[in-house]
């Protein structure tokens, strides 16, 4: 595959200084291989570091790029099924200091959401992307993709790693209880390096936009695409209706017993109608 790395780190650079686009063909995790890369970087030993690509142990911003992965990673320990051509997996670690860290991963998931919004409405005017609180993206209330956060200490600052996962075209996978949904089915002619393109620099004006404002600047917009509000849901014990988001990213629910908000620390919500989850999260 073609990704037009030079292309894309044009497009980035002026917004992340020092930036290196890297494309490899296999990885376990694309998050695991940043993470152990900032960790030889700052004290960890050079045997532990196992980082393919160009820079082995910088603290520059980065975006890696693995047409397959073989061990992804998801939120709470899950894994992530991937395959070459037919997903998009890629993280991004940068140096990022928010005000508050409350509802990044919401709003990266808007920032994915809106730049593979067809610009053609659908016929309802609903968005055809929608996101399932904390971490994944929907299409047709089914499985598209998701995200995974992790950070790392690097001074006194953190790093952020951010990993995206994107089904792309259709490729068989375990079953999976919010189902299987795929870009081409909204985008016939949807290949993981244009999805690349088209999502890597809104996610990164969105990470910015996030620093300066937190999610404040994302609260309306991830209510426009919130897949839970009004359908019941349950996290553990608690059991109710899904109210929407607060202003610092908890899901609201309402319960017999009042509304309580649910932290994205906490365990991962699940549709009352599905039962058990298979798989969620997500990836990288």
């Amino acid at each position: 595959m073609h990704w037009g790395a030079e292309a894309l780190w044009q497009q980035l650079e002026p917004l992340l200084p020092g930036l290196s686009v890297e494309v490899v063909a296999h990885a376990d995790s694309t998050n695991t291989q940043l993470l152990q890369r900032y960790r030889g970087s700052h004290g960890g030993r050079a045997e532990e570091v196992a980082v393919p690509g160009r820079r082995t142990t910088d603290s520059q911003p980065c975006l890696l790029v693995a047409e397959h992965q073989s061990a992804g990673r998801g939120r709470m320990g899950r894994s992530w099924q991937s395959a070459s051509g037919a997903s998009l997996t890629f993280s991004l670690a940068l140096l990022l200091v928010p005000q508050d860290w409350a509802g990044l991963s919401l709003a990266i998931g808007v920032a994915l959401a809106e730049a593979l919004e067809p610009a053609t409405a659908s016929p309802s005017g609903a968005p055809q992307f929608t996101l399932k609180w904390p971490n994944d993206l929907w299409y047709d209330d089914r499985k598209l993709g998701g995200v995974l956060i992790e950070t790392i200490a690097v001074g006194s600052h953190r790093v952020a790693v951010i990993g995206v996962g994107l089904n792309v075209l259709p490729m068989e996978v375990p079953a999976l209880t919010h189902g299987y949904a795929c870009l081409q089915e909204s985008d016939a002619g949807a290949e993981a390096p244009a999805t690349l393109h088209r999502v890597a620099l809104p996610l990164v004006r969105a990470l910015r936009e996030f620093e300066r404002e937190g999610f404040a600047a994302f609260h309306a917009r991830f209510a426009q695409r919130d897949a839970l509000r009004g359908r019941p849901v349950r996290s553990g014990t608690i059991e109710g209706i899904a109210l929407g988001v607060t202003s610092e990213g908890g899901l609201q629910v309402q319960t017999d017993t009042g509304v309580h908000a649910i932290t994205s620390n906490e365990v991962s919500v699940r549709l009352s109608s599905w039962g058990p989850t298979t798989q969620s999260g997500l990836t990288c």
